[in-house]
């Protein structure tokens, strides 16, 4: 039966069943994440984005199509994940913009909308590269307007753009080398070609197999024979190598001071490294970048507002990782046996975070002040460690109630360990004691929190008075726990005192983690004052390369 236009409701339904296609095939999708680009899994990265588009599609029902679409892109933008997430946002905001103000929509309309979308995501990108879900959407995208100038039937047009997206996921090896040395096609255009399949059984009233797709038993021995494209390249090659990705939350005061332009921050953040993504809307503006120096991109972004939804994933590590395991990976399909112990952290930095994995955090998920990671990405963290019982430590006081409701969510038994500070989480997991009962281990890690001082260094962002103490914008503070106990326009002065009202004559160790706000003669600076002045206590020094906080104190 011809369908000549497509209404709100119709659209609505469409990504639904799209979105509940792709989630139930997300884990055949990962089992063809093959690239040397530890951002995540792409079927989970596509799923959790969808689903995110879809939920908020539900939550604005309307008969008006550019409505329902202007609500999927938002849904998209929020949820996007990694790079194939926030391709997929950008194919559905170049659509939202085309049917925008339009009640309901032609064939012909329809294609220029997907046509539209594959404009938006190429701009996205920074360096486009053939042969991932780019290809699979242009050539659908192409199709569609090929077919809509004979057919304007909109049932007609979506059945040849999925016949088109698959003819076109089938040659991706061909564009790809990588994918073909591997032998599969590319995660991303499989990702897309089910939610297309989605979409044309709404359309035509059908509903698509709940039945979760069988990855051919030869993919696997394909795949372990060759491994990944991890295996194609050196752990040293990798030139940028941390996948950084955030969102800004425009501040009217900070682009009072620097007007945002979508187009000068792309080719302002392309100086900090590779595969760069921007998408932004009215609202905020979200980055995926690989870069070598991820504290410059933050502190870059923070020019036009707030910093959201960080996360930092050192690639090099990941990637020693994943080969160093060549030997160990199954010739079938199956799930890794589960550890009896995972221990998840929340650090701010990514030297922070490699001190966390050095001392045996088996997942590190960015976050702290301003930056507080949500209680979805927690969830994930305890999935990822995949062990009997995990312990989280959310080493900040406004991450302790997330990470419940993560223990809440899970499956597994998951034991929070109410650490506030980073010093208070490290010595925390220094008190695990793998061959204790998750009992022992929660008394212990739990206690092992009274046994630290905690001290902290930032700057004050308004005119206050606090506990006595007199503030000034721009001043920096020292923070003793929660209490602030000093402040003062130099840095050093600050530092010094911080560590004078800290250390007692109990005290033995002092670990000093400095930030990327931090010269390396201040760093030398109080070093040496710690020398001089408390000759008996034990000085650690470590590049934390935190932002906000040039440094972190923990005393023992």
């Amino acid at each position: 039966m011809a369908m000549r236009t497509l209404d709100g409701r119709r659209f609505a339904d469409m990504v639904q069943q799209g979105a509940a296609h792709l989630a139930n095939n997300a884990k055949a999708v990962d089992a063809l994440n093959v690239f040397p680009v530890p951002d995540g899994d792409t079927g989970t990265n596509m799923n959790l984005s969808m689903t995110s588009g879809a939920k908020e599609v539900k939550a604005h029902a309307s008969d008006h199509i550019g409505n329902v679409a202007a609500a999927l892109a938002k849904g998209l933008l929020m949820g996007a994940r990694g790079n194939s997430g926030v391709i997929l946002s950008q194919l559905f905001r170049g659509f939202a913009k085309a049917v925008e103000g339009k009640p309901q929509v032609d064939g012909f309309e329809f294609a220029a909308a997907l046509q539209a979308g594959v404009d938006t995501a190429y701009k996205a990108v920074m360096k486009p590269v053939e042969g991932t879900i780019l290809t699979v959407a242009r050539e659908a995208a192409r199709k569609a307007i090929e077919t809509a100038k004979k057919d304007r039937d909109v049932v007609a047009v979506m059945e040849a753009a999925l016949a088109e997206a698959k003819a076109a996921l089938k040659r991706t090896p061909e564009l790809l080398p990588v994918l073909k040395e591997v032998g599969v096609v590319d995660s991303g255009g499989q990702g897309l070609v089910y939610v297309y399949e989605g979409f044309l059984a709404a359309l035509k009233g059908e509903a698509v197999s709940t039945a979760p797709a069988e990855v051919p038993m030869e993919e696997f021995v394909k795949m372990a024979h060759h491994q990944s494209a991890q295996s194609h390249i050196h752990t040293d090659e990798i030139e940028f190598g941390y996948c950084t990705e955030f969102m800004v939350r425009f501040e009217k005061d900070k682009l009072a001071q620097h007007p945002f332009s979508e187009e000068v921050f792309r080719r302002d953040l392309s100086r900090f490294g590779d595969s760069l993504l921007v998408v932004a809307d009215d609202e905020l503006v979200k980055v995926h970048i690989h870069s070598e120096t991820p504290g410059e991109v933050l502190t870059y972004g923070q020019r036009y507002g707030s910093l959201i939804n960080i996360k930092i994933e050192n690639m090099r590590e990941q990637h020693a990782n994943i080969v160093g395991k060549e030997a160990e990976w199954p010739l079938q399909a199956g799930a890794e046996e589960a550890k009896p112990y995972g221990i998840v952290a929340v650090a701010m930095g990514a030297g922070v975070a490699e001190l966390f994995q050095s001392i045996g955090a088996h997942a590190v998920i960015e976050g702290g002040q301003t930056m507080n990671p949500s209680t979805e990405e927690i969830a994930e963290a305890i999935r990822r460690v995949n062990a009997e019982t995990v312990f989280v430590l959310p080493n900040n006081k406004n991450v302790v109630m997330a990470a419940k409701q993560a223990a809440e969510l899970s499956e597994r038994q998951v034991i929070v360990i109410p650490s506030k500070t980073v010093p208070q989480g490290m010595a925390a997991l220094l008190a695990f004691n793998p061959a204790q009962s998750a009992e022992q281990n929660e008394r212990a890690m739990t206690a092992a929190l009274s046994r630290v001082k905690t001290g902290q260094v930032t700057f004050s962002v308004r005119d206050t008075t606090i506990d006595g103490v007199e503030i000034e914008k721009g001043d920096y503070m020292g923070l003793f726990d929660d209490r602030i106990v000093v402040a003062d326009k130099d840095k050093l002065v600050v530092t010094k005192r911080l560590l004078d009202a800290l250390i007692d004559e109990e005290s033995e160790i002092v670990t000093i983690l400095y930030g990327e706000d931090a010269t390396e003669v201040e760093v030398e600076t109080v070093v040496a004052y710690l020398e001089t002045e408390y000759d008996g206590v034990e000085v650690e020094v470590h590049n934390g390369r935190q932002p906000l906080y040039p440094f972190i104190i923990s005393v023992e």
